[in-house]
C-alpha cells in the first residue's frame, strides 16, 4: 500500500514555476528522504501535500485520502511544522 502517492503535481505562481510534473510513491514501511538544492520545490511540494496551497494540476493522496478534499483530516493525523 502506498502511504503517499503524488501524480504529475504542478504548481505555478502566475508565470513563476513552483514545481512541474512531480510524481513519486512512498510505500508502507519505506524511509523516504526529501532533499534537493534551494529552489527545487521541496517546501512547495510539502505545502501542496498538506493542502496549505492548491496545485495548478495533478493530484496527491496520503493514507489513501485526497490531499485537497481531506486536508484537514490529514493534517490532524500527521505532524508538520
Amino acid at each position: 500500500m502506498s502511504i503517499i502517492e503524488v501524480n504529475h503535481l504542478t504548481k505555478f505562481y502566475g508565470k513563476a514555476r513552483g514545481i512541474v510534473d512531480v510524481s513519486f510513491n512512498v510505500e508502507d514501511g519505506e524511509i523516504f528522504g526529501f532533499i534537493g538544492p534551494n529552489g527545487a520545490g521541496k517546501s512547495t511540494t510539502i505545502r501542496l501535500l498538506l493542502s496549505l496551497i492548491y496545485p495548478t494540476k495533478g493530484n496527491a493522496r496520503i493514507f489513501g485520502r485526497d490531499c485537497i478534499q481531506d486536508g484537514y483530516e490529514i493534517r490532524r493525523d500527521i505532524g508538520y511544522l
